[in-house]
């Protein structure tokens, strides 16, 4: 079957993209940080600021490394909290822009403004208006792309980096696509980067100039015929809106320094009361836990394991969670942990689940559960807390954005 590829008359997509997010907040809220290197987190650098980047710092990057590049920088906690808040304001604006916003990430979007020139003006006006507000009522710096196709505005947003306005007109797209390294198209990461200079192909014109054919030979069938797409600017996917997340997460930083057993599992047991909240805050039902580890070595593995019966209840996805963290605790002796995440995934709506026998009347979280979410969204995240975590500090913790 022939799919016919959607062509847009006009560039009438913008990805919107937040200026090194976490950095920015900081020197936003902290005006004695503006026009200097900073570094978010402590053992792993999270986020740094362009001041920073331009001595060689990029996120992930050990702490003592970045430090080391950069003796002069400042280096600030994560929190995470406000950044979840200024993200929520910047996507108000998203939302205020246009109807039809796909959120990637908690700091950049996908927005179609086709259909909006008589009210708003054409797409680089739109975009410069959406990069004003953005300024001015959040306080932040944000780089937009305008193409007629998502994959040439996220690369437009990436070359118009930082704080700018980068608009690829209709009918140039290849003019500006083919100049640019491989490194730009989406799935060109650091070994099909070397694969592709060795045989002597270093632009993304360079890529369309070898062909479909010999890509494929090079590089497999999948990846070939996807690049060479790419090198031809073609891209005929849509804004997506109204998409619910399959899968939520969060993971913390552990640094370089050697932890104790019981030091991990504590982080485990804060990161699953996290997730437990933004679940059912969600209303969503997980019925597969993933454990991500990294190791000292930088090599990482991932256990997973399907409970039965979905849950939001936050001690079944505990009970999981323990399990895969006891099988991997072999592995955590002998290689060291620097990060631990966690992923609740295949997830359901709450209520388009079948209730299991036997029917207590109710398949969501216990009353615990729901007096406990109760008293953190009144008092704070930290009104109550397991005694395992009084007094610990769990590094740095990076969420994806929520449901």
């Amino acid at each position: 079957m022939r799919i016919e590829q959607f062509e847009r008359g006009e560039a009438s997509i913008l990805h919107a993209d937040l200026d090194s997010f976490y950095a920015s907040v900081e020197q936003r809220d902290h005006p004695h940080l503006r026009g200097r290197p900073v570094l978010v987190g402590g053992g792993v650098v999270l986020a740094a600021s362009y001041e920073a980047k331009a001595m060689g710092v990029r996120s992930p990057m050990p702490g003592h490394e970045a430090r080391a590049l950069c003796p002069s920088a400042v280096t600030m906690p994560p929190r995470f909290d406000m950044y979840i808040e200024a993200s929520r304001s910047v996507f108000e604006v998203f939302r205020d822009t246009s109807p039809l916003v796909e959120g990637i990430s908690v700091d950049e979007a996908f927005l179609d403004v086709s259909g909006l020139r008589k009210i708003s003006g054409t797409p680089v006006e739109i975009a410069a208006r959406l990069r004003e507000r953005v300024r001015t009522e959040v306080g932040l710096p944000i780089t937009v792309g305008v193409a007629r196709s998502k994959f040439l505005a996220k690369v437009a947003s990436a070359v118009g980096k930082p704080d700018g306005l980068l608009h690829v007109e209709a009918g140039r797209e290849l003019d500006f696509l083919h100049p640019l390294p491989v490194r730009r198209l989406w799935g060109v990461g650091a070994k099909t980067e070397a694969r592709l200079l060795d045989a002597g192909i270093s632009t993304v014109g360079d890529i369309a100039s070898f062909g479909e054919k010999h890509l494929c030979a090079l590089l497999g069938r999948g990846t070939g015929t996807h690049l060479y797409a790419l090198s031809m600017a073609r891209d005929p996917r849509r804004v997506e809106t109204g998409k619910r997340r399959s899968s939520i997460g969060a993971q913390r930083a552990l640094g370089r320094r050697v932890k104790s057993e019981a030091d991990v599992e504590a982080t485990l047991l804060a990161i699953v009361d996290r997730l437990g909240v933004r679940l059912r805050k969600a209303d969503r039902l997980t019925r597969t836990v993933v454990l991500r580890l990294r190791f000292h070595d930088f090599e990482k593995v991932t256990r997973s394991r399907s409970l039965r019966e979905p849950t939001d209840s936050t001690e079944a996805v505990l009970a999981v969670a323990r399990g895969l963290l006891d099988d991997a605790m072999p592995l955590i002796r002998e290689r060291g942990c620097t990060l631990i995440g966690l992923s609740l995934t295949n997830l359901d709506d709450h209520g388009a689940v079948q209730l299991a026998l036997p029917f207590d009347g109710d398949d969501h979280a216990s009353d615990l559960d729901i007096a406990v979410d109760s008293l953190r969204g009144r008092f704070g995240r930290d009104a109550v807390t397991r005694a395992a975590l009084v007094n610990r500090h769990h590094g740095d913790d990076a969420p994806m954005l929520p449901d």
